[in-house]
């Protein structure tokens, strides 16, 4: 018979099993970074991986997930606001 594994306790996955998914679960690390930084060799074990693969991780359906994506948006964006404001008051701009 078609689809019907030769031994049915036999739980090594091969090329052979329809089930057979060559891709990590989704619940490992580093699964979610986009296919750029996966190409230019990021992972969740550096810094700027970890912070994609992080952000990658929040969910917009869910209203805490949306509270840290705002908070890491002027955590991260705070920055560049002071350094204009210090370059218009360097510059004496008006």
């Amino acid at each position: 018979m078609a689809g019907i594994r030769e031994d049915e306790f036999d739980e090594d996955l091969g090329p052979d099993d329809a089930s057979y998914d060559p891709a990590p679960p989704y619940w490992f690390q580093g699964t979610r970074m986009p296919d750029e930084a996966c190409r230019i060799g990021l992972t969740h074990h550096v810094p700027d991986g970890a912070l994609l693969d992080f952000a990658g991780r929040l969910d917009s359906s869910r209203t805490y997930h949306r509270v840290v994506a705002w908070v890491m948006l002027a955590v991260f964006g705070m920055p560049v606001v002071f350094y204009v404001i210090r370059l218009v008051q360097d510059l004496g701009i008006h």
